[in-house]
């Protein structure tokens, strides 16, 4: 078997390997898994991540996890042109010091800003208390400042004059309070210039292509009883 890619482009991460694969013409096959069916959870998807979770990633008897792992495996087997994850030192430290913050910062505010406000009382039929939203969109907007002061700050992109993946894993989080109706470019220029510069490198077609299932999440039908309690429990931590 070929390079094969597990995904759920409801993920955001998932969305970042989607469109690095895509872009950079690496053949692939989608193995969608579902996560609102709890699919990630099935002995099956186990053999190939014991984590349960997206992405994963198969490479012949090779398993995979970890977003940013999978990412850096693809550029390094695949020689992806340089800007994705450059060779010079401190080039690659600026690339490494972004994929190390992201995970317990922007990740964190964006996934509960979309589970608070949208998913929560529209899947699960669970409202937020209007305290809680408001601590996280708080929260939200400090990274927001941070993305802005400390990784961007007067560059086309976010460690330097070329896209790269770091660029990847900060748009495909930021669409998910986009998708629950929060307005995170609105009143920050520079923030929303980049994104249109990260568009612009990617294609505005494969753009919304991966964002396409995100974007119509606040449509989703609410979920059934037995899997609303199991996605209670699992989902508990992001709705505090």
């Amino acid at each position: 078997m070929g390079l094969e890619l597990y995904l759920d482009l409801l993920s955001q991460p998932c969305r970042a390997v989607y469109i690095f694969a895509k872009k950079n013409n690496i053949p692939f096959q989608l193995r969608t898994v579902d996560l609102l069916k709890g699919q990630h959870y099935t002995d099956s998807f186990a053999l190939v991540n014991p984590l349960r979770k997206v992405p994963a990633l198969k490479d012949g008897d090779f398993t995979l996890a970890e977003s940013v792992a999978i990412l850096l495996y693809l550029s390094r087997k695949y020689k992806a042109p340089d800007h994705w994850y450059p060779q010079e030192l401190q080039a690659r430290a600026r690339v490494d010091e972004y994929l190390s913050w992201q995970h317990t910062a922007l990740r964190d505010s964006c996934t509960r800003a979309m589970w608070q406000k949208m998913m929560a009382p529209v899947y699960l039929g669970q409202p937020v208390p209007p305290e809680t939203l408001a601590a996280t969109l708080a929260e939200l907007d400090r990274c927001l400042q941070l993305l802005e002061d400390k990784f961007l700050r007067g560059q086309a992109f976010l460690t330097g004059p070329h896209i790269s993946v770091a660029d990847l894993m900060a748009i495909t989080e930021l669409m998910h309070p986009v998708s629950a109706g929060c307005h995170v470019f609105e009143g920050r220029p520079k923030l929303a210039a980049w994104r249109q510069r990260v568009e612009a490198a990617v294609g505005e077609d494969l753009f919304q292509e991966a964002h396409a299932v995100v974007l119509k999440a606040k449509d989703i039908p609410p979920a059934d009883p037995a899997l609303r309690e199991k996605l209670r429990h699992s989902l508990k931590s992001l709705l505090q």
